[in-house]
């Protein structure tokens, strides 16, 4: 805890429990020990990655606030889990009664004589929690497992490296189940176009043996009428003769 002279800060570090593609969010538990409205803001050198609610505010005499610092979605797990963020909370005096709308960027402004207390955070990564393990049989007594933390809280880099694999892997292969399904469902359709040109393509094919069917069968009535008409003729001229 960080003991100033308006606000006690807890914790000193930002601890994130780093998981890939996963928002991860912390908080600050702001005290006012003193009998003033005391005004705070939150800034950091990586606005981008992280979001902070709320950023600025008051925090009323002989009470607390909760700020909560959420670090967006990352894609690839920094070098060794490292990080090199920083967070600044300043502090002031604000009027009695004052409220958030009250805050003016001017109030943190040291050279225009405002007493402004400082508290520089720094931001920690640390190994997800994991669900316990099962008690092996036959494990000897006396035994101790192997830890994977320090004494002073910080992690073993290669433990940290392995379960930021594990979570890349994870996620590959939910990536892989996607492409399948697509491509099954794909297929699925191709398949039931073929079908339905596959009927069309018989039903015209009937007709077309239909129509065939029909030219057949006047082939011979015309051959029967050229010729009676052919014996006509005969049987007019034989007459004329």
């Amino acid at each position: 805890m960080s003991t100033g002279q308006l606000l006690s800060i807890e914790p000193q570090e930002l601890q994130f429990p780093f998981e890939l593609r996963k928002q991860i969010s912390c908080s600050l538990n702001l005290s006012n020990k003193t009998d003033n409205y005391v005004a705070f803001k939150v800034k950091t050198t990586n606005p981008k990655k992280y979001c902070v609610r709320p950023n600025t505010g008051v925090v009323l005499p002989r009470s607390t606030c909760n700020v909560v610092v959420t670090m967006q979605a990352q894609k690839e797990a920094p070098t060794d889990m490292q990080c090199k963020d920083k967070f600044l909370l300043q502090s002031v005096v604000a009027s009695p009664g004052a409220t958030p709308k009250d805050i003016m960027a001017e109030m943190f402004n040291k050279e225009s004589g405002h007493n402004v207390e400082e508290c520089k955070l720094r931001v920690v990564y640390v190994a997800p929690p994991r669900p316990p393990s099962p008690v092996r049989e036959g494990s000897e007594e006396g035994s101790s497992p192997t830890a994977s933390v320090s004494d002073n809280g910080s992690f073993n880099a290669a433990e940290l490296t392995s379960v930021s694999r594990a979570h890349v892997e994870r996620h590959e292969t939910q990536d892989n189940s996607y492409d399948a399904r697509t491509l099954i469902s794909k297929l699925t359709e191709e398949k039931n176009s073929a079908i339905q040109q596959n009927s069309k393509l018989q039903q015209e094919l009937e007709l077309l043996r239909r129509e065939a069917k029909r030219n057949q069968s006047g082939i011979p009535f015309i051959y029967v009428f050229l010729v009676g008409l052919i014996g006509i003729i005969l049987g007019y001229l034989l007459k004329r003769t």
